[in-house]
């Protein structure tokens, strides 16, 4: 089922109800509400080509690959709207860019490996493809590219800002492995891991923007927290998917996170809230990485955990547009604010 803009909650399904919608609006498509920064992402696609080029014949196929699969690159997107709506008028903010989706593509590249993931943007993982040993070895490549770019960026602030990232999505990665095959995370374990994970990388990407324009100190800090809120938004509604989206929409296959033992809100809120012979169902799938994957969404969807799941996204919509009201009017915080709405109906 594709989602818009227009449609309320709906706890079997899980669609959302947005701000744009209650006004008789809805978000643009992605290319509609990118296409103030047209020209900019056009620029970073050629910065990630001549950037992740080797001479070692295995990182450029791999980097082919991964480029070949696309993605919405909507961290980048990120950076380069928050400068332009800050007044940002360089060519700076499309290195900064590319090093944002260059940390990103590391942290997938390794996350495949780990999750033992053979699917990812409807294709092939670059894991499955070319071997674990090959993947964690070119991710480790873009990593220490993007660090080269840094140094290129010559501002130590913007510097430290995504190395402390760096570290925080590292942490996550560990503490989502600390998680795994545990029925008994509970909301706020689980909002650790999004904070580090997904968040950071967002929210570091509004933030080195601010920089880059040289804002005050006010105006930076409410961009980062609109990068934060807007991450966390994402993340919710990528899980909420995983049970209640479709295979062709969301490029991976559905129950994955369950299969991976990924407690994420969703079942949370179904473990809180079913009757105890559904719960037990969903804690031995949980542990054991198979189960009817069928019979637990239902569950999840039963429990109103869709739905639940979708007013905390909702909530942090409206903290990330809210973040953005002292910002001037103009293309560029349009395109921010319809970007919430892409993030929490057009994942």
């Amino acid at each position: 089922m594709q989602r818009t803009p227009t449609q309320q909650a709906d706890p079997a399904h899980g669609t959302l109800s947005t701000p744009w919608a209650a006004s008789g609006g809805g978000a643009p498509d992605l290319g509609t509400i990118l296409a103030p920064i047209a020209a900019d992402m056009q620029a970073v696609d050629a910065v990630i080509r001549e950037r992740l080029s080797s001479d070692v014949a295995l990182i450029n196929t791999i980097a082919e690959y991964i480029i070949g699969a696309g993605g919405k690159r909507l961290r980048p997107a990120v950076v380069l709207l928050v400068a332009r709506a800050l007044g940002y008028r360089g060519t700076a903010h499309v290195l900064l860019a590319s090093v944002i989706e260059f940390i990103h593509t590391a942290t997938l590249l390794h996350d495949d490996v780990v999750d033992e993931s053979d699917l990812r943007r409807g294709r092939a993982t670059a894991n499955a493809r070319f071997g674990n040993s090959a993947s964690v070895l070119v991710g480790d490549f873009v990593y220490s590219r993007s660090f080269q770019m840094m140094v290129d960026a010559g501002s130590i602030r913007v510097m430290r800002i995504l190395a402390d990232a760096t570290n925080r999505i590292a942490e996550g990665e560990v503490l989502q492995l600390l998680n795994v095959r545990d029925p008994s995370v509970d909301e706020e374990r689980y909002f650790s891991v999004v904070e580090r994970k997904t968040a950071t990388l967002f929210e570091a990407g509004a933030r080195i923007s601010a920089v880059l324009a040289e804002a005050d100190r006010t105006t930076e800090d409410r961009c980062a927290q609109y990068g934060a809120s807007l991450g966390r938004a994402f993340q919710i509604v990528d899980d909420m998917l995983d049970y209640s989206g479709h295979t062709e929409e969301i490029g991976k296959r559905l129950g994955d996170d369950l299969r991976e033992g990924k407690v994420t809100l969703p079942l949370i809120h179904a473990l809180r809230s079913a009757a105890p012979e559904q719960r037990e169902l969903v804690v031995r799938a949980v542990r054991e990485g198979h189960g009817d994957f069928d019979a637990i969404a239902q569950i999840v969807c039963d429990n109103g955990s869709i739905a639940y799941s979708g007013k905390i996204a909702l909530k942090e919509v409206e903290a990330a547009a809210g973040a953005l009201r002292t910002l001037p009017e103009s293309e560029y915080r349009e395109s921010l604010l319809n970007l919430l709405a892409f993030a929490v109906v057009g994942v």
